[in-house]
């Protein structure tokens, strides 16, 4: 999982990182595989923006991810590593014994060739998915479920992974890559060893129509707008914000302020928040 760095042919070569792709080894996604992919870009059911900063970028297919992974007992094969437009992770087309195939979260380290498999009792080994209350205290793990049989929704980006750091009663204690350390159902599924594409991080687009393939569209600062457009506009050249503190296009308080709901049902199983 290396990087490049570009030569400075052009302007929008200049500065510009990207990932070198050497892991992979098909370039076309399996056909049964792939599904439509309807992005919303930033719109509501009644086609309002809702989340600025969304929309355009380059055609997608989705590739349909087995986040259960509810084949137990069932070897696998890992038959190809993929690029995935819609994750920063790589991913891994799996073949098994019994014919059918499926994608799964690629973990670091793993080969073509490698055997994978997923049960209650299956051996600790990279890419092999068991219960929280199998898995041995400090393991690396990625692809956490919070509710049993619901598929894994968190630690799934790319180069990360969460520790297993206590087990009692009918919970495991686990710390996040956020620093946060809650509680899980020990039934919940995981999945061994840490996110591939541990590099991602050090890329850099290097120029504007990148960004704007990846869907993401330009920002303005407040500060260069009319005073009907944002709180900080107006004002003769660079003037200040003229206020306090920062304040959002609506007026609500800006920068450090945290929007979490104050008593969210979620709130029991968090041991320690993220800092």
């Amino acid at each position: 999982m290396a990087i490049r760095i570009c030569k400075v042919y052009t302007v929008g070569t200049r500065n510009t990182v990207f990932s070198s792709f050497d892991e992979i080894t098909k370039t076309k996604p399996e056909k049964k595989l792939i599904g439509k992919n309807h992005r919303k870009k930033g719109r509501n059911n009644q086609g309002l923006i809702t989340t600025r900063h969304h929309g355009g970028g380059h055609k997608r297919r989705y590739r349909m991810i087995d986040f259960k992974r509810k084949k137990h007992n069932i070897i696998g094969s890992v038959f190809a590593i993929e690029y995935d437009p819609n994750r920063n992770a790589r991913i891994a087309l799996i073949h098994y014994e019994n014919g059918d195939k499926n994608y799964i979260i690629c973990p670091d380290s793993l080969k073509i060739g490698s055997k994978i498999i997923s049960g209650p009792s299956v051996p600790i080994e990279i890419g092999n998915a068991l219960p929280l209350e199998k898995i041995p205290l400090g393991t690396a793990i990625h692809n956490i479920e919070l509710s049993y049989n619901k598929g894994g929704q968190i630690v799934r980006a790319a180069g990360t992974s969460a520790r297993i750091l206590a087990k009692e009663s009918d919970y495991v204690t686990v710390r996040l890559p956020s620093k946060e350390i809650r509680i899980i159902h020990k039934n919940c599924y995981a999945t061994i060893g840490i996110v591939s594409n541990k590099d991602h991080n050090n890329i850099k687009l290097g120029k504007a129509g990148r960004k704007r393939w990846l869907g993401i569209r330009p920002t303005v600062r407040g500060s260069v707008m009319n005073p009907c457009d944002h709180p900080h506009g107006g004002g003769e050249g660079r003037a200040t914000i003229g206020r306090p503190k920062a304040y959002t296009p609506w007026g609500k308080a800006a920068l450090g302020v945290k929007t979490r709901k104050k008593e969210k049902y979620s709130d029991i199983y968090i041991v320690r928040s993220r800092s």
